[in-house]
């Protein structure tokens, strides 16, 4: 086994291994939505339920039980089970001939997917001390813009080269190899305990539930993610319908820009946020928020610009910035419950963010796009998208709400 100092870092790695794999394949069903629409004979309401409540509707409700018995038993085979199944599902996806053969397919793998945030950021909290804990779940969440460009980048070549059926199919059968070779190498850390070896859940429901800047920040996020994950998905058929692009164009497009802002962007939230946050524990609200305003306009620009490269720059640093806010509020939210309750306090926060966020996100803007069809016609989707911006601006006000309250809530 690695030296003791080592090990958690190899820890890490694997964990962000295992979670760009899970944004991987979230990802490829938005580059691939195009050939999917012709090929199943789509619409973009159908295609945003796809990308949207089919994944959501079980991803979000399983992950709180789920999230208990990796606080009660071991989230290390937790994590392992799940990769395994929404691995194999997604290599399913490839076999689908309709619309409710697929959205099947995508709740399953919503039911792997549930299983393994949650547990993931309360090992990491277990393996590394609160001065290192944000700048620790930011590098985690590196496999948010990784797995993002590199379902972009690997959907829309094997699309290319073969069809977009092998792309979910050699995708999700790398996920079911790497699932036993995770749990040999992640071991379960020791955790204190509270009292009770079993953590009930209503006693965690029950904390949370007196905590102001949980709600305050849950919600934020969750508006923020209809913008997030909504873009994340239709972006890839705007430049295609908008901007004249190839499949395989739009893959390097996209993955360019997840690559270079989104990295910048997740990591630099986590370490302004262990910088701040020392001195100011309302900083890790405050950061989120600044960002979200500025994302706004300077997405607005790069959805209605007329040139695609300058839209690559316009869309770099709100890439980077929309994201921002995953390592400060992870961290935070770690932070308001004692640590054997962690992976379901997460479970929680997360319940709240995919439901509305990842469940509505980009349903709403398929649904706005074909409702705008008649009046801006091949652009209607790009409108969709712009007039969706203004969930940032909601959330911004909701997580600036939060900061006086997180100061009080804060658990040592």
């Amino acid at each position: 086994m690695p030296t003791r100092s080592r090990y958690p870092a190899l820890v890490l790695a694997m964990l962000l291994l295992v979670y760009t794999f899970n944004f991987l394949d979230r990802q490829i069903l938005g580059i691939l939505a195009q050939p999917i629409k012709a090929d199943l004979k789509l619409s973009d309401t159908e295609l945003g339920a796809l990308g949207g409540i089919a994944f959501a509707l079980l991803y979000s409700t399983l992950a709180i039980p789920l999230a208990l018995v990796a606080d009660r038993t071991s989230r290390s085979w937790v994590i392992t089970a799940s990769l395994a199944v929404w691995s194999g599902f997604t290599a399913l996806c490839g076999l689908a001939t309709g619309f409710w053969q697929l959205f099947a397919f995508r709740l399953g793998v919503g039911v792997g997917e549930a299983g393994g945030v949650a547990p993931s950021y309360a090992m990491i909290a277990d393996y590394f001390p609160p001065e290192r804990r944000a700048r620790a779940l930011a590098i985690y969440s590196l496999g948010i813009p990784i797995g993002l460009a590199g379902g972009a980048l690997l959907g829309g070549v094997i699309a290319s080269l073969v069809d977009w059926r092998w792309a979910f199919i050699v995708v999700g059968l790398a996920g079911v190899v790497l699932a036993p070779i995770f749990r040999l190498v992640v071991k379960e850390p020791p955790r204190p305990r509270s009292g009770s070896d079993a953590v009930r859940v209503g006693a965690v429901f029950r904390l949370l539930a007196g905590k102001r800047s949980f709600w305050l920040m849950a919600f934020a996020a969750a508006f923020s993610s209809m913008c997030g994950y909504g873009l994340a998905f239709w972006v890839p058929s705007v430049l295609i319908r908008s901007f004249g692009f190839t499949l395989l164009g739009t893959s390097h497009y996209v993955a360019s820009l997840l690559l270079v802002g989104s990295t910048i962007g997740v990591f630099g939230g986590g370490w302004l946020a262990d910088r701040l946050g020392a001195r100011d524990r309302g900083a890790y609200a405050r950061l989120p928020a600044i960002a979200w305003l500025i994302t706004v306009p300077l997405f607005g620009a790069a959805l209605m610009s007329p040139s695609p490269v300058v839209a690559w720059f316009l869309f770099l640093i709100p890439n980077g910035l929309n994201i921002l806010w995953l390592g400060p509020v992870t961290t935070a939210v770690q932070h308001l419950v004692p640590a054997p309750m962690r992976a379901t306090a997460s479970a929680s926060f997360l319940f709240i963010n995919n439901l509305i966020g990842l469940g509505l996100g980009s349903w709403l803007m398929g649904r706005l796009s074909d409702a705008m069809k008649a009046a801006h016609g091949v652009d209607a989707l790009r409108y969709a998208t712009f007039y969706a911006l203004g969930f940032y601006v909601i959330a911004a006000a909701l997580m600036l709400s939060a900061v006086k309250a997180l100061r009080r809530d804060w658990v040592a």
